[in-house]
């Protein structure tokens, strides 16, 4: 039969048979996608902007749930963090600039499909900080995105921008996220069985790149907070030598959370949930968290929960404004517990005092 090229090969699927298929056998990594009208796009978004407006914020998160899972499960392009509630910069434009007098730096760090060859695994690093002008609230940010899965390597980087405003006992914050795209694909590990001389397959490592665009709104409220964006807007198209082209369809984001005081000051419980859908895959992760807090030390634990797809356990711990983060994805299929997926996440919050009269005041280390 006749090859379709790398735009099948390119999939955020691995699949599995356990009659022909051992955790140390090379995985087949292909990538599929498809996508209705530009103006359904804009129908839903426009949906939910006037939702929120109207502060039906958890009906509005019920409703576009129901909404989303009627998709059929697929492949997406996008990789994805267990511990998404703690790299919000990497899925929401608008957050940047949400914490007041602060700058936040944080990373992380994934391994998935352990013991598979040419497993995924991925690293992110974003800043983001608030600044005044005209007298109104703004925020920005960058973020550095790598990720090797199968013979494929994605690279994004990207600059943010948000308007933030307060909106009742809340804000409300409305960002831009302007970057770059990156794939490449490296054939010298290719495994093509019988058909070596398959046209469709480069020869040699080819790269191709591409504006990404995206944008968001991020609304938080000392109870709740509740977060909806979309990437790859431009649908951008990647060129991999001369016969092949891989082409990224928008993805779009739906987070919540809300925060639950116990009688006891000292401990409280948040649960959350993300919904990621290209209206052709969609994946739901519904989180419980206990956080304890004492002093400067919150110490925190939790279970994440995917249908028909995986169970996750997370640990955290902040000190002084440094947080640390740990999860532990069990797949529920037959790849099972012992392949399952790591990530690590660091943070900082650093004060910065920017509404402030004297602010980012230093002094010599001498005096102090």
């Amino acid at each position: 039969p006749r090859s379709r090229g790398l735009g099948d090969v390119y999939k955020r699927q691995v699949h599995y048979h356990p009659t022909t298929l051992s955790p140390y056998h090379p995985t087949t990594l292909s990538l599929f996608y498809s996508f209705p009208f530009l103006s359904a796009q804009f129908f839903f978004v426009l949906s939910v902007l006037i939702l929120m407006k109207r502060y039906c914020i958890l009906k509005c998160l019920i409703l576009i749930c129901l909404l989303f899972c009627v998709a059929e499960g697929q492949a997406q392009f996008d990789a994805r963090f267990s511990q998404y509630w703690a790299v919000k910069g990497f899925y929401h434009p608008g957050w940047v600039g949400q914490a007041d007098n602060k700058m936040n730096i944080y990373g992380s760090y994934g391994m998935q499909l352990m013991g598979f060859t040419h497993a995924p695994r991925m690293m992110y690093f974003g800043a983001d900080m608030p600044f005044s002008l005209f007298n109104k609230r703004h925020g920005v940010g960058v973020g550095f995105f790598n990720e090797a899965i199968g013979l494929f390597r994605n690279q994004r980087f990207w600059g943010q921008y948000a308007y933030q405003m307060k909106i009742r006992k809340g804000k409300l914050g409305i960002g831009l996220q302007v970057g770059m795209l990156t794939v490449a694909f490296d054939p010298s590990d290719i495994n093509l069985g019988d058909e070596t001389d398959d046209e469709a397959f480069p020869t040699t490592a080819e790269s191709g790149t591409a504006v990404d665009i995206g944008l968001g709104a991020y609304y938080s409220h000392p109870k709740f907070y509740a977060a909806f964006s979309a990437h790859h807007l431009t649908a951008p198209r990647i060129s991999l030598g001369e016969k092949s082209q891989i082409k990224i369809h928008p993805i779009f984001y739906l987070t919540g959370g809300y925060n639950i005081q116990t009688r006891n000051p000292l401990i409280s419980i948040q649960p959350s949930m993300q919904l990621q859908s290209d209206f052709t895959s969609t994946r739901l992760d519904v989180t419980g968290q206990l956080f304890y807090s004492y002093r400067s030390k919150v110490l925190s634990g939790g279970l994440t929960y995917s249908p028909d797809t995986s169970v996750t356990f997370n640990i955290g711990l902040t000190v002084q404004g440094v947080t640390l983060g740990y999860a532990y994805e069990c797949f529920t299929s037959k790849i099972g517990a012992a392949s399952g997926s790591h990530d690590l996440v660091v943070s900082y919050a650093l004060d910065l005092n920017v509404f402030k009269k004297n602010r980012n005041l230093h002094k010599s280390v001498r005096i102090l």
